[in-house]
C-alpha cells in the first residue's frame, strides 16, 4: 500500500550532508521509498494512506554501526573503585575486568542475555535507532559465542529494529588459553567460524588489535580465515597504541576500523584508498577521559568517511543513546553536527555493508525514518540527553517501543 508523508521538511544525508528538502513529501510503498522530494512537485496519484507530520523534520533511521550489547553482570562497581583510585591492573589482578563479563556471560542462559540485551537496545530504539550492529566476544569459546549470537539472531527476529551480527571471538584471550595466543587463533580459525558460519549466525568478523589484545600477525590469520568462508572483516584498531591494524584493515578492504585514536596520516590514506571507514567511539573516548585524539584532519583531507557509534558494552562505554554519542563526537572530537550525523546515518550504514540499501532517504531505499519535533538538524547533536518528540517509521510502518 502506498503511504504519503507530508507536511515536513527532511535531512535526506545523501552523499553524507544534510541535502535538505523544505516542505517536504515522502512516498513509501511497502517496506520502500517510492518517491521523496519538494511537496509541490508529488506525482499526481492516489495515496491510501496520508500521514501529517506537523511540520517535523525527518532524517534517516538512526544506525548504530558498533557495539556490544549483548552480555552478562554489570560493573558499575568496577567505574566506582577506578574513581576511588584503584587501577584497572589491580581490578583486573582481582578476577575483574573483561574477564568478570566472560565469566557472567558463560553463566547466564539464553534467555537471560536476552531480556537483558532487549531492554538496552530498547534504550537505544526510543532515541531513534531502527538498525544496529551487536558483537560477540564475551563467550570466548564455541559454546558460549554461539549462545551469544543466537541471541543476536533472536533479537532481530522479536524486535522492530534490523541487526547485523558480527562475530568478534578475537576479543581478548580465554582463561583456557593463557600464554597461548596463537592457539586460540588456530582455533577461531579452524573450528570456532566455520562452525558459527555454518550455523548462519555471522554477518562480519571482527578482531581486537592491541598490546592487550592480539598483534597485527594473529588478527591478519582471522582476516584470512574470515574472507575464505565470504564474510567481511572489520576491526578494533589503534585505540590504545599505534599497531597499523587500520592499515591492514584496509589492506583486507574491512567494511570498518574503529576507534583509531593513535592512528596515523598514512593509516588514513590506506583507508580512503580502501574505502574503510573510520568508526569513532566517542563514549568510549569520554568514560575513560582520553587525551588522544583520533586524527580528524587526516581524516577529512583524504575523505575517509566517519562513522559514529555508542560502543555500548559494560566496561568502557556504557551508553544507552546514540544520540548523545552525536554530541560527545561535536565536543570530544570536534565534528559539526552534521558530520556527526551523517556519521550515525549514511557512513555508518556503509560501515555495515548497508549503503545500498539504508542510511538515506532516497527512492528505492528502505523506509526507516525518523520525524523529530525539532527547530533544525542540528538539534539532534545539541540537546543533551531527554527523550526528544518524534515519530519512528520503520519498513513503511510507524512503530513504538
Amino acid at each position: 500500500m502506498k503511504t504519503l508523508w507530508q507536511h515536513c521538511h527532511v535531512a535526506t544525508m545523501a552523499q553524507g550532508a544534510y541535502s535538505i528538502i523544505e516542505d517536504a513529501a515522502i512516498v513509501t510503498s511497502g517496506a520502500h521509498i517510492e518517491w521523496i522530494g519538494p511537496r509541490g512537485e508529488l506525482p499526481p496519484g492516489e495515496y491510501p494512506a496520508v500521514n501529517d507530520l506537523n511540520g517535523a523534520w525527518v532524517t534517516p533511521g538512526l544506525i548504530d554501526c558498533h557495539t556490544h550489547t549483548v552480555f552478562g553482570g554489570n560493573r558499575s562497581g568496577e567505574f566506582e573503585q577506578r574513581l576511588q583510585g584503584v587501577s584497572y591492573a589491580e581490578i583486573a589482578a582481582a578476577g575483574g575486568g573483561i574477564a568478570s563479563t566472560v565469566r557472567a556471560t558463560r553463566a547466564a542462559s539464553e534467555d537471560e542475555l536476552f531480556a537483558s540485551a532487549a531492554k538496552r537496545l530498547k534504550s537505544l530504539m526510543r532515541d531513534g535507532v531502527t538498525s544496529i550492529e551487536i558483537k560477540s566476544g564475551y563467550g570466548l569459546d564455541l559454546a558460549n559465542e554461539r549462545k551469544m549470537l543466537r541471541v543476536v539472531r533472536r533479537l532481530s527476529a522479536e524486535l522492530p529494529v534490523s541487526v547485523r551480527s558480527t562475530c568478534l571471538a578475537a576479543h581478548a584471550l580465554p582463561p583456557e588459553y593463557t600464554d597461548r595466543a596463537d592457539a586460540y587463533i588456530d582455533h577461531i580459525c579452524t573450528e570456532m567460524l566455520p562452525a558459527l558460519a555454518a550455523e548462519g549466525l555471522v554477518d562480519a568478523v571482527d578482531a581486537f588489535c592491541e598490546y592487550l589484545g592480539f598483534s597485527p600477525e594473529q588478527v591478519e590469520r582471522v582476516f584470512v580465515a574470515a574472507q575464505n568462508l565470504g564474510l567481511p572483516v572489520k576491526l578494533h584498531a589503534e585505540q590504545l597504541s599505534s599497531l597499523h591494524g587500520s592499515s591492514l584493515a584496509a589492506r583486507y578492504h574491512a567494511l570498518s576500523a574503529d576507534h583509531l585514536e593513535f592512528m596515523t596520516e598514512d593509516d588514513a590514506i590506506a583507508m580512503a584508498k580502501s574505502g574503510t571507514v573510520a568508526v569513532l567511539l566517542p563514549g568510549a573516548f569520554y568514560f575513560l577521559r582520553e587525551t588522544q585524539l583520533p586524527p580528524m584532519e587526516a581524516l577529512r583531507k583524504h575523505g575517509v568517511k566517519i562513522a559514529i557509534a555508542s560502543d555500548l558494552n559494560p566496561g568502557t562505554s556504557p551508553a544507552l543513546s546514540l544520540r548523545l554519542m552525536l554530541n560527545m563526537a561535536c565536543t570530544c572530537l570536534r565534528m559539526t553536527p552534521e558530520e556527526a550525523l551523517a556519521g550515525a546515518t549514511i557512513h555508518a550504514a556503509t560501515a555495515l555493508g548497508m549503503a545500498e540499501t539504508h542510511g538515506s532517504l532516497e527512492a528505492g531505499k528502505v523506509a526507516d525514518f525518523v520525524a523529530w519535533q525539532i527547530d533544525r538538524p542540528a538539534d539532534l547533536s545539541y540537546w543533551l540527553g531527554g527523550d526528544l518528540e518524534k515519530r519512528v517509521v520503520r519498513h513503511g510502518v510507524e512503530t513504538s517501543v
